[in-house]
């Protein structure tokens, strides 16, 4: 029943009736991925049922958000920013355009290249990138790649200009989603097939198969910074380095509404709590606003400490 009740609550927000004269309309990034898309539904229940708020939710992927915040000052909020994939965050907050809210996972990002432990017990070479590439028909001579718009698509691609996947027969599939991404190496694991891609987590998927991180050797900053431009001269060879994955927003609506920006401030999640709702979210087919709903309900406790007073009151209601 109570789950029914803030599930109804979600539903209203599509039509607020509710004065928004707190705190007034406000933008957030929704990026095409699942754990962002979670923290941004949490996100928006409580600006809107707590801080009066009156929400857009713009979808959005990692160089698209940098990109407007850069040429249009929007949108106010980019939840789960993975700050090492955005190098223009960088200048802008520099310029002072945007800041810094909060570590959204207080524990960082991974992106890595993975293969099944399976694959590795039977061929150890297979934990290498040189081992991979010296045999390409061990993993299925394909190498599944980010989707286009992802801050980790820049990279990859100059990662296999600088590994010569050509020349090494792998071929590049570019999925279309991060849903295809997951679900191709899902896929692959439970009928124990050949399989190599890229992943970030934290997400439901590694929580749940037992993946092996390939070593792609050393990490250089100068040559990862390189590799994350498009117009990178010399892409060269660089593991990914340990991510900040960031809720940013613009430094005028930082200004315009310190409470909420407070808000924003607190929302974080650990690596495995969040995988953990990832793969509830999955067993039980839910959608992101579901899965929204089962973590306010489980985590009382949790949220009540992110929000103030005022907001606690107006929340407290709908848990009761």
């Amino acid at each position: 029943m109570k789950k029914l009740l803030i599930a109804t609550a979600f539903s209203a927000m599509a039509f607020p009736a509710i004065s928004h004269a707190e705190c007034g309309d406000v933008s957030v990034a929704e990026m095409n991925w699942a754990s962002a898309s979670i923290i941004t539904k949490v996100t928006e229940f409580l600006m809107v049922q707590g801080y009066g708020c009156n929400v857009t939710l713009v979808p959005s992927a990692t160089t698209t958000a940098v990109t407007s915040l850069a040429e249009n000052n929007e949108p106010d909020i980019v939840p789960e920013l993975w700050v090492n994939s955005a190098p223009l965050y960088t200048k802008l907050e520099a310029e002072g355009k945007v800041k810094k809210a909060t570590n959204v996972f207080t524990d960082g990002g991974s992106e890595n290249w993975y293969v099944p432990d399976y694959l590795v017990a039977k061929h150890p070479e297979l934990a290498t990138i040189d081992g991979i590439l010296a045999n390409p028909e061990l993993v299925g001579g394909k190498f599944h790649n980010c989707p286009d718009g992802w801050g980790c698509r820049t990279a990859n691609d100059n990662l296999v200009k600088a590994f010569s996947f050509a020349d090494n027969n792998m071929e590049v599939f570019n999925h279309g989603s991060g849903e295809t991404l997951a679900a191709a190496m899902a896929s692959a694991y439970e009928a124990k097939e050949p399989y190599f891609g890229y992943m970030y987590g934290p997400t439901a998927v590694l929580g749940r198969y037992n993946m092996v991180a390939v070593d792609m050797g050393a990490h250089d900053a100068d040559i990862h910074a390189c590799n994350q431009t498009t117009d990178c001269a010399s892409p060269g060879k660089s593991s990914y380095p340990a991510a900040p994955v960031l809720t940013v927003v613009t430094t005028d609506f930082a200004e315009r509404a310190p409470d909420v920006f407070e808000l924003v401030s607190n929302i974080s999640f650990s690596s495995g709590d969040l995988s953990q709702l990832l793969a509830w979210q999955a067993d039980n087919s839910a959608s992101s606003e579901e899965a929204a709903v089962h973590y306010l309900t489980q985590n009382k406790d949790v949220w009540q400490s992110w929000v103030n007073d005022d907001a606690r009151a107006k929340l407290d209601p709908i848990f009761k």
